[in-house]
């Protein structure tokens, strides 16, 4: 079977481009999604030149087109530019999976959890999207600092949180894919709990003077 195109809007970041290189590696079709398209296109060459062979080539569309063109969409930006960015982008999430990765921090504490106002950033799309549209919270816990080294091998775990099982069993994929280890963390409204370990994180990284601080469950049988 053929694996589903992934729109990553942010792609040109730091954290959304490690994912879209690591996921066209491993096959998937990626679009890379901006507010320019000429950034969009200029970013997904660079990235593909850095492939390895066999990779499936990068493309780059504005915003709206990357979604539309896409069968799942990953939303990999700051939690202060959540809500635009879906409202440019919502016409083109119907009917599919949307992936956020936002994390909700308040400058300048950003090492002390906080929560916004709909409890969660993956509650407030959820509330923004509608419910035709499966919304998944995963990746907040990975530290965007080694993603682009596809040599890197992760040693941490993604906490895959969302309401439809079947939604969360293809991000799960997404996840081990890109070298992680997706495990399902329950219904979307665990998502605030999830996105709070990142200020954790945060405040780990800081006292010891690390970039790369992650989580990891034991006690589950991984793959040999």
């Amino acid at each position: 079977m053929s694996k589903p195109t992934i729109a990553v809007i942010g792609g040109t970041g730091a954290e959304g481009s490690g994912l879209a290189m690591r996921w066209a590696a491993a096959g998937y079709p990626v679009v890379i999604g901006s507010r320019s398209t000429e950034k969009a296109v200029t970013v997904s060459t660079e990235l593909a030149a850095r492939l390895p062979d066999g990779s499936v080539p990068l493309t780059g569309l504005a915003n709206l087109a990357a979604a539309e063109a896409a069968d799942i969409v990953v939303l990999s930006v700051p939690y202060s530019s959540q809500a635009g960015i879906i409202d440019q982008i919502a016409t083109g999430c119907h009917d599919k999976i949307f992936v956020t990765v936002a994390v909700p921090l308040k400058p300048p504490k950003v090492a002390v959890v906080w929560q916004p106002p709909g409890g969660s950033a993956a509650l407030e799309a959820k509330a923004q999207l509608g419910d035709d549209v499966q919304v998944v919270a995963a990746f907040q816990n990975i530290s965007a600092a080694h993603l682009q080294d596809l040599d890197w091998e992760p040693d941490s775990d993604v906490l895959v949180t969302g309401d439809s099982k079947a939604a969360k069993a293809q991000v799960i994929d997404l996840a081990n894919a890109a070298g992680f280890f997706g495990i399902d963390a329950g219904p979307l409204t665990n998502s605030s709990v999830v996105e709070g370990l990142t200020a954790v994180l945060i405040g780990i990284n800081m006292r010891n003077k690390v970039k790369g601080a992650g989580i990891r469950i034991t006690g589950i049988p991984r793959p040999e």
